[in-house]
């Protein structure tokens, strides 16, 4: 940090106004805060916001992903650290000079992160949130890639039909009823559209397999994370579109991906 950035507000006001607002890593939160802002000023506002239950990512300007400073803004889907389980899975199963698509983009973190690297690539991401459609195009296009606004697929270019290498599907896994136990963080500041899934929590997991098979390469796959009571559901949506089902478990990240392989 420069020196003309360093906010004079003292570290330890900080922490103490994050700590009273139940901020359990308080030290942490102000070290980023503090480090982030511009001025005294700017620093004080965001510890202010970060106290009244702003997510931390929302405050900051950025969340941390696989290494890469992502933008987010309000009213965007914070990207998790156990996806970037999904990401790795998913580098391991690219092929020379991939296409990408990242289905539910939200900031456009998990296409960004999976082509980072990469020489050759071609890469789209798409949501259906205006809010999320603009703060991906901020991580998206200076990554290489392109971003589309719509419903799922409706929002891709038609020419990607039955060439996408992999399929990154980020979809709301939420069940509607238990909306209500999500941390305040996520159930205030992030879109509703982002977290509910509907009865079951797979009703649009279900939209989105049943659709993949047109819009995937022969040898192509599917990725897309839920939690364990939901994977017999998840696999059989997946087999019953004709992708060949699979699941992925990281006790590290907490994370259980499924993958769908369309046959060659």
């Amino acid at each position: 940090m420069s020196a003309h950035a360093s906010p004079s507000l003292p570290f330890g006001s900080a922490v103490s106004a994050l700590r009273a607002a139940g901020c359990v890593f308080a030290e942490d939160e102000a070290e980023l805060i503090l480090s982030t802002a511009r001025t005294p000023e700017e620093a004080a506002a965001m510890v202010e916001r970060r106290a009244a239950g702003l997510p931390l990512e929302h405050v900051l300007g950025w969340a941390a992903f696989r290494g890469l400073r992502i933008a987010v803004g309000p009213g965007v889907f914070v990207p998790r650290r156990r996806t970037e389980f999904l990401v790795e899975r998913a580098a391991g199963l690219l092929p020379a000079r991939p296409v990408v698509v990242d289905l539910c983009c939200g900031s456009g973190a998990l296409g960004v992160a999976l082509v980072a690297g990469l020489e050759a690539f071609e890469l789209h991401a798409a949501d259906i949130e205006p809010a999320a459609v603009r703060c991906a195009r901020r991580n998206v296009v200076p990554a290489g890639g392109s971003v589309h606004e719509g419903d799922l697929f409706d929002a891709l270019p038609a020419n990607l039909r039955g060439r996408v290498d992999v399929l990154l599907a980020n979809v709301p896994y939420v069940p509607t009823g238990e909306v209500g136990l999500l941390p305040a963080e996520a159930r205030a500041h992030e879109p509703l559209v982002a977290l509910d899934g509907g009865a079951d929590g797979l009703d649009v997991l279900r939209r989105v397999t049943a659709e993949a098979p047109r819009w995937l390469a022969p040898g192509g796959h599917l990725l897309f994370e839920t939690v364990e009571r939901q994977v017999p559901d998840a696999l059989d949506a997946v087999a019953r579109s004709g992708l060949t089902a699979s699941v992925a478990r990281s006790d590290e990240h907490a994370a259980t991906v499924v993958i769908g392989a369309r046959p060659v």
